[in-house]
């Protein structure tokens, strides 16, 4: 599991970044959520197949969610409530989102045919 405690580290830094640097998510997170959708499906553990097949949305819910509550206008108009800011959150990033899951299912499923990971620390 730790692809997925990664995964969650790199997002959460990089959105703080973009926060910090454009006031909004954009572009930056978009394309390094691909990156990391696309990465931790080629490190995985077979055994860790179905919890990094499932992450991607569930991942880019809880950030847009966690946004929504604590800076809607980084997702959203700044006067949207919680849900309505997550649901703009999600529209705005869903071509990152589309990319970024389909990489990994895709990637995924070529994987079943030998499951080692590609990125090992055993050589």
């Amino acid at each position: 599991m730790s692809v997925l405690a990664h995964a969650a580290a790199v997002l959460v830094t990089v959105a703080a970044l973009d926060i910090a640097l454009t006031d909004e998510l954009g572009l930056l997170f978009d394309l390094v959520f691909i990156a990391v959708c696309w990465i931790g499906a080629l490190a995985a553990r077979a055994e860790d197949f179905f919890a990094v097949g499932i992450a991607p949305p569930l991942a880019m819910l809880a950030l847009c969610g966690v946004l929504a509550v604590v800076a809607p206008g980084t997702v959203a108009d700044p006067t949207d409530g919680p849900v309505q800011a997550t649901v703009t959150g999600l529209a705005q990033h869903a071509v990152a989102l589309t990319v970024g899951y389909a990489l990994t299912l895709v990637t995924l499923a070529v994987r079943r045919r030998d499951p080692r990971p590609v990125f090992s620390r055993t050589g």
